[in-house]
């Protein structure tokens, strides 16, 4: 069974949502931590709903915030734990956008999910092994989980933005190489941009191909 997501929305400006944006924020933030996006954004994409979920669980890390999963290194949980709570947040996460399209109305191919370090990880893991495939992700400041596995599990194949500061402290640039040789192996359109100089966050040149993607894919 799916835990329920508490989220913050901001409706479409023109009032009639033809696309959608799901925020997936990182480990120990909470859906108002992308939320904020939204407001540079929504000028150039006026038919756009966006929506931030926060993550299932309070952060082992941050008890402030939420997380999607325990991170090993991070807080000294097991792997064993770290893969169990991907499972389930996958799961959660799933069930999410499926509840929130058909709140708006709107068929999978109008979704862009934007994600944030483990946001981008977990967004990268389940976008893949939906049926049919969403509008695009873009993953700033991310990695993907397990690439090892992608080949038997892929079901769907959105294109993809690999966004990515390369004096990033936290989640080591290198993980984007990996990730699109993983991704473009498997056939996804995939795009890749360095965020030059910067460190573990979303750097204005980073938002601006993220909006550039967003608004090609949804119109």
């Amino acid at each position: 069974m799916t835990r329920r997501l508490e989220f913050g929305r901001k409706e479409a400006r023109s009032e009639t949502a033809t696309g959608m944006v799901i925020f997936v924020h990182g480990y120990g933030a909470d859906g108002a931590d992308l939320l904020g996006l939204a407001d540079p954004l929504a000028p150039h994409l006026p038919n756009t709903v966006f929506i931030a979920p926060d993550a299932p669980e309070p952060c082992n890390g941050n008890p402030f915030g939420r997380q999607w999963f325990p991170i090993p290194w991070l807080d000294g949980s097991s792997e064993a734990a770290a893969e169990a709570g991907l499972l389930a947040a996958a799961a959660d996460l799933d069930a999410f956008i499926d509840e929130r399209l058909a709140e708006e109305g709107l068929t999978p191919d109008r979704l862009v999910l934007v994600g944030f370090s483990q946001g981008s990880m977990i967004s990268l893991h389940v976008a893949p092994r939906r049926t049919v495939p969403i509008g695009g992700v873009v993953a700033f400041s991310g990695r993907l989980l397990a690439p090892e596995r992608l080949a038997d599990e892929v079901r769907s194949r959105p294109p993809v933005v690999l966004i990515h500061g390369d004096q990033d402290p936290v989640v080591d640039f290198a993980s984007m190489a990996v990730a699109g040789e993983a991704l473009t192996g498997q056939g996804f359109e995939t795009f890749g941009h360095v965020m030059k100089g910067a460190g573990h966050g979303i750097a204005p040149d980073g938002l601006q191909v993220a909006l550039s993607f967003i608004a090609r894919h949804l119109g």
